[in-house]
């Protein structure tokens, strides 16, 4: 059975901690700018000294710019929301020298002892995943009931009749408790309910229809006739799929917007940074996040999830699973500073069908 992996907080009685000054503030003087020597935050666990305390800051994400609002409360801050007078942490240090300590050994297990040198030590299309497929089981049957579960869709997933159908079947079942996406997911999983095709081709057998080409759009123009996605499946043009599943089960879908879009279907957000914050909203709730095929996607989301969650005063680990049948997308999501995920090499319609035939009844 899964089972949270305790969390170890510093040992906050060692001379380091209790020598430390507290944190230096700067307020803010331009409403979107730090002041000089600003603090940033990553994904891991920071913790600042406030009124001779070690206090957590209990949100952080990356490059944010931890704030000090009511004495003792930190709140993470984008340079865009910064507003004059704001408290900002300045220190370029996380040592505690100056009241700031970044902690990346909360969860650390006791060191497996092993050989120095090793083959296949890294992750790639040659790696046995198991042990990691056993694990994420496990981990989505816990997390259905305890956790929230973020998926992070590619179109892929709606490419082919036996992703999407298995994608649907996982959210009926109760294991997506949001999905991320963006116009193109939505439009070829509507496109697959309404012509069985994507982009023009049959999703089963992926022959290409006679005017195909105009399915997609199609798609949209119909659900923008309707005037949202929830009118569209209510009045049964779409019976089946992602956006079906997600409407009919309650599990918000946030539709990002992109300059390469189509139409856009109705509910797509055009606006970038409103769409940062409605994604931001689920990572911030999110104990398990799994990607699929969707490069942009996959490092924006990771960029604002952190490495940790606190439920009920509790520390606990965010599960990051990044899947994609190319190497270098996910050795990119690492190079982004996604440290915490654990990637995966296989094909999309593959990786759901193991996850659905072991998940859902």
């Amino acid at each position: 059975m899964f089972k949270i992996p305790k969390y170890n907080h510093p040992d906050f009685e060692e001379k380091r901690f209790q020598f430390a000054p507290n944190v230096k503030v700067e307020k803010v003087t331009k409403e979107g700018v730090a002041p000089e020597n600003y603090h940033v935050t990553s994904m891991y666990p920071e913790y600042f000294k406030i009124n001779e305390k070690w206090i957590l800051a209990t949100e952080s994400r990356m490059d944010c710019v931890p704030v000090i609002v009511e004495d003792e409360k930190i709140e993470m801050k984008e340079f865009r929301n910064l507003k004059v007078e704001d408290e900002v942490i300045v220190g370029r240090t996380e040592d505690a020298s100056e009241g700031i300590y970044l902690y990346t050994n909360g969860f650390s297990e006791e060191e497996k002892e092993g050989d120095v040198f090793a083959f296949r030590s890294g992750r790639s299309r040659e790696t046995a995943y198991t042990k990691d497929y056993k694990e994420l089981f496990e981990l989505l049957k816990h997390e259905k009931e305890n956790g929230y579960i973020v998926w992070v869709l590619g179109p892929a997933v709606s490419f082919d009749y036996s992703s999407r159908k298995s994608m649907a079947d996982l959210i009926e079942n109760g294991y997506a408790h949001a999905v991320l996406a963006g116009n193109a997911v939505a439009t070829h999983d509507i496109e697959g309910a309404l012509f069985g095709t994507a982009l023009g081709q049959d999703i089963y057998n992926q022959d290409s229809k006679p005017n195909g080409h105009y399915h997609h759009l199609d798609a949209i123009n119909r659900a923008r006739k309707a005037g949202s996605l929830e009118r569209l499946v209510e009045n049964g043009d779409v019976k089946n799929g992602i956006v079906h599943a997600c409407i009919k089960n309650d599990v918000p879908m946030v539709l990002a917007g992109s300059i390469r879009d189509d139409g856009p279907l109705p509910s797509v957000i055009g606006n970038v940074y409103d769409s940062q914050e409605r994604m931001r909203s689920h990572a911030r709730r999110a104990t398990t996040v799994i990607c699929l095929a969707t490069q942009l996607h996959t490092i924006a989301t990771g960029n604002v999830t952190p490495s940790f969650t606190v439920i009920d005063g509790e520390v606990r680990p965010v599960y990051i699973y990044a899947v994609d049948v190319s190497e270098f997308v996910l050795n990119k999501l690492r190079d982004r500073g996604t440290l915490q995920g654990k990637t995966i090499v296989a094909n999309i319609q593959d990786f759901l069908g193991k996850l659905r035939d072991k998940l859902v009844d």
